[in-house]
Protein backbone atom coordinates (compact mmCIF):
# COMPACT_ATOMS: atom_id res chain seq x y z
CA UNK A 1 0.00 0.00 0.00
CA UNK A 2 1.42 3.39 -0.99
CA UNK A 3 1.79 6.02 1.71
CA UNK A 4 3.01 8.85 -0.54
CA UNK A 5 1.23 12.10 0.24
CA UNK A 6 -1.11 13.44 -2.41
CA UNK A 7 -0.18 16.61 -4.24
CA UNK A 8 -1.25 19.69 -2.33
CA UNK A 9 -4.55 21.26 -3.26
CA UNK A 10 -4.89 24.97 -3.97
CA UNK A 11 -5.56 26.01 -0.37
CA UNK A 12 -2.69 24.01 1.12
CA UNK A 13 -0.28 25.16 -1.60
CA UNK A 14 -1.20 28.78 -0.88
CA UNK A 15 -0.67 28.26 2.85
CA UNK A 16 2.67 26.58 2.21
CA UNK A 17 3.71 29.42 -0.06
CA UNK A 18 2.79 31.99 2.61
CA UNK A 19 4.66 30.03 5.25
CA UNK A 20 7.71 29.87 2.99
CA UNK A 21 7.65 33.62 2.45
CA UNK A 22 7.33 34.23 6.18
CA UNK A 23 10.39 32.07 6.80
CA UNK A 24 12.25 33.80 3.98
CA UNK A 25 11.39 37.21 5.45
CA UNK A 26 12.79 36.19 8.84
CA UNK A 27 15.82 34.74 7.08
CA UNK A 28 16.49 37.90 5.08
CA UNK A 29 16.30 40.01 8.26
CA UNK A 30 18.73 37.69 10.08
CA UNK A 31 21.18 37.61 7.18
CA UNK A 32 21.16 41.42 7.08
CA UNK A 33 21.88 41.48 10.82
CA UNK A 34 25.06 39.48 10.17
CA UNK A 35 26.45 41.34 7.17
CA UNK A 36 28.39 44.08 8.99
CA UNK A 37 28.93 42.86 12.58
CA UNK A 38 32.56 41.84 11.95
CA UNK A 39 33.56 45.06 10.22
CA UNK A 40 33.71 47.24 13.34
CA UNK A 41 34.03 44.59 16.06
CA UNK A 42 37.84 44.75 16.31
CA UNK A 43 38.86 48.38 15.93
CA UNK A 44 37.47 49.67 19.26
CA UNK A 45 39.37 47.01 21.28
CA UNK A 46 42.75 46.73 19.55
CA UNK A 47 44.40 47.81 22.81
CA UNK A 48 43.02 44.77 24.64
CA UNK A 49 43.68 42.46 21.68
CA UNK A 50 47.32 43.54 21.35
CA UNK A 51 48.04 42.26 24.87
CA UNK A 52 47.56 38.69 23.63
CA UNK A 53 47.99 39.15 19.87
CA UNK A 54 50.53 41.86 18.98
CA UNK A 55 49.10 44.14 16.26
CA UNK A 56 51.08 47.08 14.89
CA UNK A 57 49.72 49.95 12.82
CA UNK A 58 50.43 48.13 9.56
CA UNK A 59 48.48 45.13 10.85
CA UNK A 60 45.60 47.35 11.85
CA UNK A 61 45.60 48.90 8.39
CA UNK A 62 45.55 45.48 6.74
CA UNK A 63 42.60 44.33 8.83
CA UNK A 64 40.82 47.56 7.90
CA UNK A 65 41.21 46.86 4.19
CA UNK A 66 40.05 43.24 4.39
CA UNK A 67 36.27 43.93 4.37
CA UNK A 68 36.04 45.73 1.01
CA UNK A 69 38.73 43.50 -0.54
CA UNK A 70 36.93 40.30 0.48
CA UNK A 71 33.56 41.74 -0.53
CA UNK A 72 35.07 42.52 -3.95
CA UNK A 73 36.81 39.18 -4.54
CA UNK A 74 34.02 36.96 -3.32
CA UNK A 75 31.38 39.17 -4.87
CA UNK A 76 32.95 38.48 -8.27
CA UNK A 77 33.60 34.77 -7.61
CA UNK A 78 30.32 33.80 -5.96
CA UNK A 79 28.16 33.59 -9.10
CA UNK A 80 30.82 31.62 -11.01
CA UNK A 81 32.05 29.24 -8.32
CA UNK A 82 28.65 28.48 -6.78
CA UNK A 83 26.44 28.45 -9.86
CA UNK A 84 25.04 24.93 -9.21
CA UNK A 85 23.82 25.61 -5.68
CA UNK A 86 20.37 26.70 -4.62
CA UNK A 87 20.06 30.18 -3.21
CA UNK A 88 19.21 28.71 0.19
CA UNK A 89 22.24 26.39 0.11
CA UNK A 90 24.54 29.25 -0.79
CA UNK A 91 23.24 31.40 2.06
CA UNK A 92 23.70 28.53 4.53
CA UNK A 93 27.30 28.10 3.36
CA UNK A 94 27.94 31.85 3.68
CA UNK A 95 26.46 31.97 7.19
CA UNK A 96 28.53 28.95 8.25
CA UNK A 97 31.67 30.75 7.06
CA UNK A 98 30.67 33.83 9.07
CA UNK A 99 29.97 31.72 12.16
CA UNK A 100 33.28 29.82 11.99
CA UNK A 101 35.16 33.03 11.23
CA UNK A 102 33.78 34.81 14.30
CA UNK A 103 34.74 31.90 16.56
CA UNK A 104 38.21 31.58 15.02
CA UNK A 105 38.86 35.31 15.47
CA UNK A 106 37.95 35.02 19.14
CA UNK A 107 40.27 32.02 19.59
CA UNK A 108 43.15 33.38 17.49
CA UNK A 109 46.54 32.71 19.13
CA UNK A 110 48.43 35.04 16.78
CA UNK A 111 47.99 37.70 14.12
CA UNK A 112 48.12 35.28 11.18
CA UNK A 113 45.14 33.30 12.50
CA UNK A 114 43.29 36.53 13.31
CA UNK A 115 43.79 37.76 9.74
CA UNK A 116 42.87 34.43 8.11
CA UNK A 117 39.77 34.10 10.29
CA UNK A 118 38.80 37.63 9.29
CA UNK A 119 39.17 36.68 5.62
CA UNK A 120 36.83 33.72 6.18
CA UNK A 121 34.29 35.92 7.94
CA UNK A 122 34.33 38.61 5.27
CA UNK A 123 34.25 35.97 2.52
CA UNK A 124 30.95 34.71 3.91
CA UNK A 125 29.65 38.25 4.08
CA UNK A 126 30.78 38.94 0.52
CA UNK A 127 28.91 35.90 -0.80
CA UNK A 128 25.78 36.82 1.17
CA UNK A 129 25.99 40.39 -0.19
CA UNK A 130 25.65 39.01 -3.72
CA UNK A 131 22.99 36.41 -2.94
CA UNK A 132 20.52 38.65 -1.08
CA UNK A 133 19.25 40.60 -4.14
CA UNK A 134 18.26 37.44 -6.09
CA UNK A 135 16.79 35.95 -2.89
CA UNK A 136 14.59 39.02 -2.51
CA UNK A 137 13.59 38.79 -6.16
CA UNK A 138 12.76 35.07 -5.79
CA UNK A 139 10.53 35.29 -2.73
CA UNK A 140 9.20 38.86 -3.04
CA UNK A 141 9.22 39.83 -6.74
CA UNK A 142 6.50 42.43 -6.22
CA UNK A 143 8.20 44.09 -3.23
CA UNK A 144 11.84 44.46 -4.25
CA UNK A 145 12.05 48.10 -3.14
CA UNK A 146 10.43 47.52 0.24
CA UNK A 147 12.50 44.43 1.07
CA UNK A 148 15.75 46.02 -0.09
CA UNK A 149 14.96 49.08 2.01
CA UNK A 150 14.36 46.85 5.01
CA UNK A 151 17.54 44.80 4.82
CA UNK A 152 19.81 47.74 3.95
CA UNK A 153 18.41 49.66 6.93
CA UNK A 154 19.05 46.66 9.20
CA UNK A 155 22.61 46.44 7.87
CA UNK A 156 23.11 50.12 8.72
CA UNK A 157 21.70 49.69 12.23
CA UNK A 158 23.83 46.68 13.03
CA UNK A 159 26.98 48.39 11.77
CA UNK A 160 26.52 50.82 14.69
CA UNK A 161 26.08 48.23 17.45
CA UNK A 162 29.50 46.48 17.59
CA UNK A 163 31.47 49.70 18.30
CA UNK A 164 29.03 50.58 21.07
CA UNK A 165 29.21 47.26 22.94
CA UNK A 166 32.71 45.99 22.08
CA UNK A 167 34.57 47.90 24.81
CA UNK A 168 32.17 47.24 27.73
CA UNK A 169 32.01 43.53 26.95
CA UNK A 170 35.77 43.28 26.46
CA UNK A 171 36.30 45.04 29.80
CA UNK A 172 33.94 42.71 31.66
CA UNK A 173 34.31 39.37 29.85
CA UNK A 174 37.48 39.72 27.80
CA UNK A 175 38.18 40.63 24.18
CA UNK A 176 37.79 37.05 22.96
CA UNK A 177 34.15 36.98 24.08
CA UNK A 178 33.57 40.44 22.63
CA UNK A 179 34.86 39.28 19.24
CA UNK A 180 33.38 35.78 19.06
CA UNK A 181 29.91 36.43 20.51
CA UNK A 182 28.62 37.55 17.09
CA UNK A 183 28.77 33.89 16.01
CA UNK A 184 25.49 33.39 17.91
CA UNK A 185 23.70 35.69 15.45
CA UNK A 186 25.04 33.70 12.50
CA UNK A 187 23.88 30.43 14.12
CA UNK A 188 20.36 31.79 14.56
CA UNK A 189 20.30 33.08 10.95
CA UNK A 190 21.03 29.59 9.60
CA UNK A 191 17.79 28.13 11.04
CA UNK A 192 15.18 29.60 8.62
CA UNK A 193 17.32 28.90 5.56
CA UNK A 194 18.01 25.34 6.67
CA UNK A 195 14.25 24.88 7.17
CA UNK A 196 13.51 26.22 3.68
CA UNK A 197 16.27 24.02 2.21
CA UNK A 198 14.77 20.92 3.81
CA UNK A 199 11.28 21.89 2.59
CA UNK A 200 12.59 22.21 -0.95
CA UNK A 201 14.30 18.83 -0.68
CA UNK A 202 11.09 17.16 0.48
CA UNK A 203 9.02 18.94 -2.19
CA UNK A 204 11.49 17.90 -4.88
CA UNK A 205 11.42 14.26 -3.75
CA UNK A 206 7.61 14.23 -3.65
CA UNK A 207 7.47 15.79 -7.12
CA UNK A 208 9.86 13.18 -8.48
CA UNK A 209 7.66 10.39 -7.12
CA UNK A 210 4.52 12.01 -8.50
CA UNK A 211 6.15 12.46 -11.91
CA UNK A 212 6.28 8.72 -12.40
CA UNK A 213 2.50 8.44 -12.11
CA UNK A 214 1.15 11.78 -13.30
CA UNK A 215 1.61 14.39 -15.97
CA UNK A 216 4.55 16.73 -15.64
CA UNK A 217 2.55 19.90 -14.84
CA UNK A 218 1.12 18.32 -11.70
CA UNK A 219 4.51 17.12 -10.58
CA UNK A 220 6.06 20.50 -9.90
CA UNK A 221 3.67 21.85 -7.30
CA UNK A 222 5.65 22.88 -4.25
CA UNK A 223 5.74 25.88 -1.92
CA UNK A 224 8.49 27.33 -4.11
CA UNK A 225 10.38 26.07 -7.10
CA UNK A 226 13.60 24.33 -6.05
CA UNK A 227 15.54 27.16 -7.58
CA UNK A 228 19.26 26.97 -8.11
CA UNK A 229 21.47 30.01 -8.08
CA UNK A 230 21.09 30.75 -11.79
CA UNK A 231 24.09 29.62 -13.79
CA UNK A 232 26.39 32.45 -14.76
CA UNK A 233 28.25 31.02 -17.72
CA UNK A 234 31.61 32.39 -18.93
CA UNK A 235 29.80 33.83 -21.96
CA UNK A 236 27.32 35.65 -19.73
CA UNK A 237 30.14 36.92 -17.51
CA UNK A 238 31.84 38.33 -20.59
CA UNK A 239 28.62 40.05 -21.62
CA UNK A 240 28.34 41.70 -18.20
CA UNK A 241 31.89 43.01 -18.46
CA UNK A 242 30.94 44.64 -21.79
CA UNK A 243 27.75 46.21 -20.44
CA UNK A 244 27.73 49.99 -20.07
CA UNK A 245 24.99 49.74 -17.45
CA UNK A 246 26.93 47.19 -15.38
CA UNK A 247 30.10 49.29 -15.46
CA UNK A 248 28.17 52.43 -14.54
CA UNK A 249 26.54 50.70 -11.59
CA UNK A 250 29.89 49.26 -10.49
CA UNK A 251 31.56 52.66 -10.71
CA UNK A 252 28.74 54.42 -8.88
CA UNK A 253 28.84 51.79 -6.13
CA UNK A 254 32.65 52.01 -6.10
CA UNK A 255 32.79 55.79 -5.78
CA UNK A 256 30.29 55.60 -2.93
CA UNK A 257 32.22 52.81 -1.16
CA UNK A 258 35.52 54.66 -1.59
CA UNK A 259 34.14 57.71 0.17
CA UNK A 260 32.46 55.66 2.91
CA UNK A 261 35.51 53.58 3.81
CA UNK A 262 37.76 56.65 3.65
CA UNK A 263 35.45 58.44 6.09
CA UNK A 264 35.31 55.56 8.54
CA UNK A 265 39.10 55.33 8.50
CA UNK A 266 40.06 59.01 8.61
CA UNK A 267 37.12 61.31 9.43
CA UNK A 268 37.83 61.54 13.20
CA UNK A 269 41.46 62.49 12.60
CA UNK A 270 40.46 64.99 9.90
CA UNK A 271 37.99 66.67 12.26
CA UNK A 272 40.46 66.80 15.14
CA UNK A 273 43.13 68.41 12.96
CA UNK A 274 41.12 70.90 10.89
CA UNK A 275 37.95 71.54 12.91
CA UNK A 276 39.55 71.63 16.37
CA UNK A 277 37.16 69.13 17.94
CA UNK A 278 38.16 66.81 20.76
CA UNK A 279 38.57 63.05 20.20
CA UNK A 280 35.30 62.44 22.05
CA UNK A 281 33.50 64.96 19.84
CA UNK A 282 35.08 63.38 16.76
CA UNK A 283 33.65 60.03 17.82
CA UNK A 284 30.19 61.53 18.19
CA UNK A 285 30.49 63.14 14.76
CA UNK A 286 31.51 59.80 13.26
CA UNK A 287 28.36 58.31 14.78
CA UNK A 288 26.39 61.15 13.18
CA UNK A 289 28.02 60.31 9.86
CA UNK A 290 27.03 56.64 10.17
CA UNK A 291 23.56 57.44 11.46
CA UNK A 292 22.74 59.62 8.44
CA UNK A 293 22.60 56.48 6.34
CA UNK A 294 19.73 54.93 8.28
CA UNK A 295 16.80 57.10 7.05
CA UNK A 296 18.13 57.00 3.49
CA UNK A 297 18.49 53.21 3.66
CA UNK A 298 14.83 53.09 4.62
CA UNK A 299 13.45 55.56 2.07
CA UNK A 300 15.65 55.41 -1.03
CA UNK A 301 14.85 51.83 -2.20
CA UNK A 302 11.11 52.46 -1.82
CA UNK A 303 11.32 55.74 -3.73
CA UNK A 304 13.55 54.24 -6.43
CA UNK A 305 11.16 51.36 -7.07
CA UNK A 306 8.38 53.89 -7.78
CA UNK A 307 10.34 56.34 -9.94
CA UNK A 308 10.83 56.01 -13.67
CA UNK A 309 14.16 57.86 -13.46
CA UNK A 310 16.27 57.91 -10.31
CA UNK A 311 18.20 60.99 -11.47
CA UNK A 312 16.83 63.19 -8.63
CA UNK A 313 18.15 60.75 -6.01
CA UNK A 314 21.60 60.59 -7.60
CA UNK A 315 21.66 64.38 -7.86
CA UNK A 316 20.75 64.69 -4.17
CA UNK A 317 23.59 62.38 -3.18
CA UNK A 318 26.03 64.31 -5.39
CA UNK A 319 25.01 67.69 -3.93
CA UNK A 320 25.24 66.45 -0.32
CA UNK A 321 28.70 65.00 -0.89
CA UNK A 322 29.94 68.17 -2.64
CA UNK A 323 28.50 70.59 -0.08
CA UNK A 324 29.92 68.61 2.83
CA UNK A 325 33.42 68.38 1.39
CA UNK A 326 33.34 72.04 0.38
CA UNK A 327 32.43 72.99 3.94
CA UNK A 328 35.29 70.92 5.36
CA UNK A 329 37.72 72.54 2.92
CA UNK A 330 36.59 76.17 3.28
CA UNK A 331 35.17 76.53 6.82
CA UNK A 332 35.78 73.31 8.76
CA UNK A 333 35.43 74.81 12.24
CA UNK A 334 32.30 76.83 11.50
CA UNK A 335 29.67 74.09 11.34
CA UNK A 336 31.46 70.73 11.51
CA UNK A 337 28.27 68.86 12.41
CA UNK A 338 26.54 70.19 9.28
CA UNK A 339 29.44 69.24 7.00
CA UNK A 340 29.57 65.75 8.52
CA UNK A 341 25.81 65.33 8.17
CA UNK A 342 25.96 66.33 4.51
CA UNK A 343 28.86 63.98 3.76
CA UNK A 344 26.96 61.25 5.61
CA UNK A 345 23.88 61.83 3.45
CA UNK A 346 25.89 61.47 0.23
CA UNK A 347 26.07 57.65 0.37
CA UNK A 348 22.32 57.39 -0.25
CA UNK A 349 23.59 56.04 -3.59
CA UNK A 350 24.63 52.85 -1.75
CA UNK A 351 21.07 51.55 -1.08
CA UNK A 352 20.04 53.00 -4.44
CA UNK A 353 22.47 50.78 -6.35
CA UNK A 354 21.48 47.72 -4.33
CA UNK A 355 17.80 48.07 -5.21
CA UNK A 356 18.65 48.83 -8.84
CA UNK A 357 20.34 45.43 -9.12
CA UNK A 358 16.86 43.90 -9.07
CA UNK A 359 15.14 46.71 -10.96
CA UNK A 360 17.65 46.90 -13.83
CA UNK A 361 17.60 43.18 -14.71
CA UNK A 362 14.85 41.02 -16.20
CA UNK A 363 16.10 37.50 -15.56
CA UNK A 364 17.40 35.65 -12.47
CA UNK A 365 20.70 35.11 -14.30
CA UNK A 366 20.93 38.82 -14.98
CA UNK A 367 20.23 39.69 -11.34
CA UNK A 368 22.98 37.39 -10.07
CA UNK A 369 25.48 38.54 -12.70
CA UNK A 370 24.75 42.23 -12.10
CA UNK A 371 24.86 41.81 -8.31
CA UNK A 372 28.25 40.07 -8.42
CA UNK A 373 29.77 42.48 -10.92
CA UNK A 374 28.48 45.65 -9.26
CA UNK A 375 29.59 44.68 -5.77
CA UNK A 376 32.86 43.15 -6.94
CA UNK A 377 33.95 46.24 -8.85
CA UNK A 378 32.47 48.56 -6.24
CA UNK A 379 34.17 47.08 -3.20
CA UNK A 380 37.49 46.81 -5.06
CA UNK A 381 37.38 50.56 -5.64
CA UNK A 382 36.18 51.10 -2.08
CA UNK A 383 39.31 49.45 -0.72
CA UNK A 384 41.39 52.22 -2.31
CA UNK A 385 39.74 54.99 -0.29
CA UNK A 386 41.56 54.66 3.06
CA UNK A 387 44.86 53.92 1.31
CA UNK A 388 44.82 56.86 -1.12
CA UNK A 389 43.67 59.32 1.55
CA UNK A 390 46.44 58.11 3.89
CA UNK A 391 49.13 58.39 1.21
CA UNK A 392 48.02 61.88 0.19
CA UNK A 393 48.02 62.99 3.83
CA UNK A 394 51.50 61.55 4.33
CA UNK A 395 52.85 63.27 1.21
CA UNK A 396 51.17 66.65 1.73
CA UNK A 397 51.27 66.84 5.52
CA UNK A 398 47.69 68.13 5.61
CA UNK A 399 44.12 67.33 4.70
CA UNK A 400 43.50 69.66 1.75
CA UNK A 401 44.83 67.21 -0.83
CA UNK A 402 42.90 64.21 0.57
CA UNK A 403 39.64 66.18 0.74
CA UNK A 404 40.21 67.54 -2.76
CA UNK A 405 40.73 63.97 -3.97
CA UNK A 406 37.45 62.87 -2.40
CA UNK A 407 35.74 65.84 -4.00
CA UNK A 408 37.14 64.83 -7.40
CA UNK A 409 35.74 61.30 -7.05
CA UNK A 410 32.29 62.87 -7.31
CA UNK A 411 32.92 63.21 -11.04
CA UNK A 412 32.51 59.43 -11.19
CA UNK A 413 29.23 59.71 -9.28
CA UNK A 414 27.95 62.25 -11.80
CA UNK A 415 29.07 60.49 -14.98
CA UNK A 416 28.09 56.96 -13.91
CA UNK A 417 24.88 58.26 -12.38
CA UNK A 418 23.73 59.65 -15.73
CA UNK A 419 23.77 56.15 -17.20
CA UNK A 420 22.29 54.42 -14.15
CA UNK A 421 19.47 56.97 -13.82
CA UNK A 422 17.89 56.07 -17.15
CA UNK A 423 15.34 53.21 -17.11
CA UNK A 424 17.19 50.46 -18.99
CA UNK A 425 17.82 46.75 -18.48
CA UNK A 426 21.05 44.79 -18.34
CA UNK A 427 19.74 42.26 -20.86
CA UNK A 428 19.20 45.08 -23.38
CA UNK A 429 22.95 45.73 -23.30
CA UNK A 430 23.56 42.03 -23.98
CA UNK A 431 21.40 42.12 -27.10
CA UNK A 432 22.94 45.36 -28.33
CA UNK A 433 26.49 44.07 -27.82
CA UNK A 434 25.77 40.66 -29.41
CA UNK A 435 23.01 41.24 -31.99
CA UNK A 436 23.82 38.16 -34.04
CA UNK A 437 24.50 35.73 -31.23
CA UNK A 438 22.06 33.01 -30.33
CA UNK A 439 23.11 33.02 -26.68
Amino acid sequence: MSTSPPPPNGASATAARAGGRALALVGIVLVAVNLRTAVAALSPIFTQISVDVPVDSVGVGLLGTLPPLCFAVFGLLAPVLKRHLRLETLLIAALCAILIGHLARGLAPNYAVLALASVLTFAGMGVANVVLPPVVKKYFPASIGTLTSMYVTIMALFSLIPPLVAVPIADSLGWRVSVSMWAALAAVAIIPWLTLWMRDRRATSAAARAATAAAAPAASESPFDAELLPEVSPTLVGQVWRSRLAWSMGLLFGATSLNVYAAFAWLPEILIDIAGVSPAQAGILLSLYAGMGIPFSLLVPILASRMRSVAPLIALGFVCFAAGYAGLLLAPAALPWLWVALVGAGPLTFPLVLVLVGLRSRTPEGTVALSGFTQGIGYALGALGPLVVGVLHELSGGWTAPLAFLLLTLAVVGLAGRVVARPRMLEDDWHRSSPNRAD
